[in-house]
C-alpha cells in the first residue's frame, strides 16, 4: 500500500531513504575524515549558551545548511537545560533528517520530541509528515500501520490547535489519500476543508480543488484553484498549485504560462520558485525558465520548506540536461557542500565527472 501526501503547504517529495544512516554516525565525522568545518561548527556550539545554538540551529536549517545543524543539534540534544528545550531541539533535529531524507532517524528524534512535550500540536504534526514518508516506502501492511499513525498524528496536531491550518491541510491530503481501511475519506478532507476556511481561506480552497479533483470534476477543480489565487491576493504558492493541476491534466501549455505567472507573484512561499523548477525539470518543459526560478530562489533568502542543497541539485539536473556537465558539477558540489548525505547530488555529481 503506498499514499501520496500531495499537501502543498509542506511540500513533501518522493525521494530516496538514507543508504548511511544509523546511530553510529558521531558529530563533525563526514566519510572517512573529519571535516574541519564541521569540527568548527561543534567547537562553536560547546561555547554557545543553550539559547543561542538553538537558534542558530534554526537559522542553519533555514539556509539549509543541515550538516552543521545536526552536529550542532546532536551535541545541545545531550546538554538541554529543560524538557521544553529538549523537544525544541529533538524536532529541529528531526526536521534536519527530513530534509535528507532519513527517515528512520527522524522518526526517532519526532517521537523523543512528542513524548517530552505532548501538548505541541506541531511536534506531532512533524512526527505525522515523517511517519508519512516512512509509510510511502514500507510494504503493504507495515505501510498501513503506519498510515494509521500518520492520521492518529495530524489528528492530534489538529485536536491540539484547531487554528493550526497546516494540520488540518496536511490532514485532509491524508483522508484523499489514504484508503478508507486506513481511515480515508472524502467527506473528512471537505470537513476540514469548512474548519480551515475562516483561518486561511486559500488552503480550503485548495483543498476543495483536490476533492473535485478526486471526483474527476476538472472544471470545479480548476476554479477552486484560481479561488485559492484570489484568496491569496496572487500569491506563488496558488500559483504552483494552478501549474500542478495542468500538469496532472496534460495541460502543458497552461502549466508553463502558470509558472511565469508564478514567477513575478509575491512569494507567500518562497520555495514555491524552486517546485516550480522541479515541475519543469520533471516535465521536461522549458528548461531555462526552469533555471530562472531556482537561480531567483537561490539569490534571495532560501526558508527550511526548500532547502537550498536541494535546489542546488535542481539546478544541477537541469544544467546537466542542458549539456553543461561543469556548471552541474558546480551545483552538485554546492549541494554537497551543506549536505554531504545527500546521495542524490552524490550519485549526480559521480555521474557527471566520469
Amino acid at each position: 500500500m503506498s499514499f501520496t501526501l500531495k499537501g502543498r503547504c509542506f511540500q513533501p517529495r518522493r525521494k530516496q531513504p538514507n543508504r548511511n544512516g544509523g546511530f553510529g554516525r558521531r558529530v563533525g565525522i563526514q566519510r572517512e575524515i573529519i571535516s574541519l568545518a564541521s569540527l568548527a561548527t561543534l567547537l562553536f556550539a560547546l561555547c554557545l549558551p543553550a539559547s543561542a545554538t538553538a537558534q542558530s540551529a534554526k537559522d542553519l536549517l533555514v539556509a539549509g545548511r543541515v550538516d552543521e545543524a545536526i552536529s550542532i543539534l546532536q551535541q545541545q540534544t545531550v546538554q538541554s537545560p529543560s524538557a521544553v528545550r529538549e523537544a525544541e531541539d529533538r524536532n529541529l533535529l528531526c526536521r534536519a533528517y527530513f530534509m535528507i531524507e532519513d527517515w528512520d532517524h527522524g522518526i526517532h528524534e519526532c517521537e523523543r520530541a512528542v513524548a517530552l512535550a505532548p501538548n505541541n500540536s506541531y511536534y506531532h504534526l512533524w512526527l505525522g509528515r515523517v511517519y508519512g514518508e516512512k509509510a510511502e516506502r514500507s510494504r503493504f501492511f507495515s505501510a498501513a500501520g503506519m498510515a494509521r499513525k500518520v492520521r492518529s498524528e495530524f489528528e492530534r496536531a489538529v485536536e491540539l490547535d484547531s487554528q493550526n491550518w497546516e494540520a488540518r491541510s496536511d490532514l485532509a491530503e491524508f483522508y484523499l489519500e489514504a484508503p478508507a481501511i486506513v481511515g480515508g475519506g472524502k467527506d473528512k478532507a471537505l470537513a476540514q476543508a469548512q474548519a480551515m476556511a475562516p483561518v486561511n481561506p486559500a488552503m480550503a480552497h485548495y483543498v476543495a480543488g483536490r476533492i473535485a479533483e478526486k471526483n474527476k470534476d476538472t472544471a470545479s477543480a480548476e476554479r477552486e484553484y484560481r479561488a485559492a489565487i484570489d484568496a491569496s491576493q496572487g500569491g506563488a504558492l496558488a500559483w504552483l498549485n494552478l501549474a500542478l493541476f495542468y500538469r496532472h491534466e496534460n495541460r502543458l501549455g497552461d502549466m508553463e504560462q502558470a509558472l511565469r505567472t508564478m514567477q513575478s507573484r509575491p512569494l507567500d512561499r518562497p520555495e514555491s520558485l524552486m517546485d516550480g523548477g522541479a515541475v519543469l525539470l520533471r516535465t521536461g518543459r522549458d528548461s531555462k525558465l526552469g533555471i530562472e526560478l531556482l537561480r531567483k530562489y537561490l539569490s534571495s533568502a532560501t526558508v527550511e520548506q526548500g532547502p537550498a542543497f536541494k535546489a542546488h541539485y535542481l539546478l544541477g539536473e537541469l544544467l546537466e540536461q542542458q549539456g553543461d556537465r561543469q556548471g552541474a558539477a558546480e551545483e552538485y558540489r554546492a549541494a554537497l557542500s551543506t549536505a554531504h548525505e545527500y546521495h542524490k547530488a552524490d550519485e549526480a555529481l559521480r555521474r557527471v565527472e566520469r
